[in-house]
């Protein structure tokens, strides 16, 4: 058998292997010397490219802040939903436009109550609840609370799973004799600048004086729905409330209740929806006055409204960045005229068309991502800074999916607004490079 010679040409395989790995590493070498120049330009003129970088930094920082209030009051919202469990449903009227142009409002009434409570198996502690106005609000001498008013019966706080840290709730007999007596949450307590255990003492609610039996256990988080601390409430027996708001006009009440089984909480509303119909003598043609929400599903449709504000909110806030992404574009035509001789000697020493474009291209792409780095650091002081100028505003949160769009929008601007000044450096060739003033 004849040897092989040591002297045989290379098999056509590895002759493009090893083309294939020159032009890897010529392509990751021109990349590193690209982001290299573009760094020291970025350095050497770095007021101006500040400024290039303002527009994007206000940009994406506005839309940080709109964002992380949003997603801060939307998570403090699911909070509240979520601690009334999976199994509380809550009835309320609903009043259609047409009816509220006729002057019609639909209520639910005492009777909606019982007949719910006697005829529909597998629900509990049903209640109704009011919310009676009061004129003056909440007071304890010289101190004043903006807290909720809730007129409901003893099954309020096992349908909300709240219990008093101090004293007792409002019971039976309480309700039954319409006695002057409330609870209040710990916020109210706060605000009225009452002790740590107030049982016994006397507050104003508008006119009227009520006497202090128990104060709730907190909820936690400082605040809740739209700023309102899910602790700033006061609650009366629903008698009490019923006769203090008058006779004039009926009471416009809602329906809690707890179904026992979780598994059957959609075929517990569906019930619940037929027996109210034949109630209110509802035609099959006609739609419901009245609407039945679990916590999951008002949580749901809080979630759907608030993405569908921030989408509006942050896509108008956006615009700023295409301004922010013509300023780019300016600062990078006044580069290629200043770098003109420059681009001229790298043409004229061999440097191909591509290098020259990516060069360009990729000083845009980095002060664009430099700008929404800062941007995205300045949106989030930016909206720790409303949240605490809002008393009761829960605090921001920044979801991931807002600092990676911010991110990747800042970068496709540098892309799309660095392409012109990029092909136009590209393009200009050697002997008219070298000739520029």
């Amino acid at each position: 058998m004849t040897p092989l010679s040591s002297n045989a040409p290379p098999s056509p395989l590895k002759i493009q292997e090893a083309n294939a790995s020159s032009s890897a590493s010529a392509f990751l070498y021109a990349l590193q010397e690209c982001l290299r120049s573009a760094l020291s330009s970025i350095r050497a003129h770095g007021l101006r490219s500040f400024l290039t970088m303002l527009g994007i930094i206000i940009g994406v920082g506005s839309v940080i802040c709109v964002i992380s209030l949003l997603q801060g009051l939307t998570d403090s919202v699911m909070n509240e939903f979520q601690g009334m469990g999976a199994n509380t449903l809550v009835v309320v009227p609903v009043t259609s436009r047409e009816d509220y142009l006729r002057g019609k409002y639909n209520r639910l009434k005492t009777a909606d109550v019982e007949m719910l409570a006697y005829r529909v198996d597998g629900i509990s502690n049903v209640t109704p609840m009011m919310s009676p106005r009061f004129g003056g609000g909440v007071r304890n001498g010289d101190n004043a609370a903006a807290a909720q008013i809730y007129a409901t019966t003893p099954y309020y706080q096992f349908v909300q799973q709240v219990f008093p840290k101090h004293g007792r709730f409002i019971t039976a007999s309480d309700d039954a004799t319409r006695r002057r007596v409330v609870v209040l949450g710990e916020q109210a307590r706060i605000d009225l600048k009452l002790p740590e255990n107030p049982v016994g003492q006397f507050i104003q609610i508008g006119r009227e004086w009520f006497k202090v039996v128990g104060v709730m256990e907190p909820r936690g988080g400082a605040a809740g729905m739209f700023g309102q601390s899910p602790d700033n409430y006061v609650v009366m027996p629903y008698q009490t409330g019923v006769t203090l708001s008058g006779q004039a006009t009926p009471p416009d009440i809602q329906i809690l209740l707890t179904v026992d089984d979780l598994e059957s909480v959609e075929s517990t509303k569906s019930r619940i929806t037929q027996m109210l119909r034949r109630q209110h003598k509802i035609d099959t043609r006609q739609d419901d006055d009245f609407r039945v929400e679990s916590s999951e599903s008002m949580a749901k449709t809080v979630e759907r409204i608030s993405g569908m504000i921030t989408l509006v909110v942050s896509a108008v806030v956006g615009i700023s960045l295409i301004v922010g992404g013509v300023g780019i574009m300016n600062i990078m035509l006044v580069s290629v005229t200043e770098r003109t001789r420059e681009i001229g000697i790298a043409k004229a020493l061999g440097a191909p068309r591509r290098f020259i474009l990516m060069q360009f291209l990729i000083e845009a792409v980095v002060l664009a991502v430099i700008g929404g780095i800062i941007g995205i650091a300045f949106g989030f002081m930016l909206g720790f800074g409303a949240a605490s100028a809002i008393p009761n505003f829960p605090s921001p949160a920044v979801p991931w999916w807002a600092i990676a769009g911010a991110t990747g929008f800042s970068a496709l601007v540098g892309v799309l607004f660095g392409i012109l000044p990029a092909s136009k450096a590209a393009n200009l060739t050697p002997i008219d490079a070298l000739r520029h003033e």
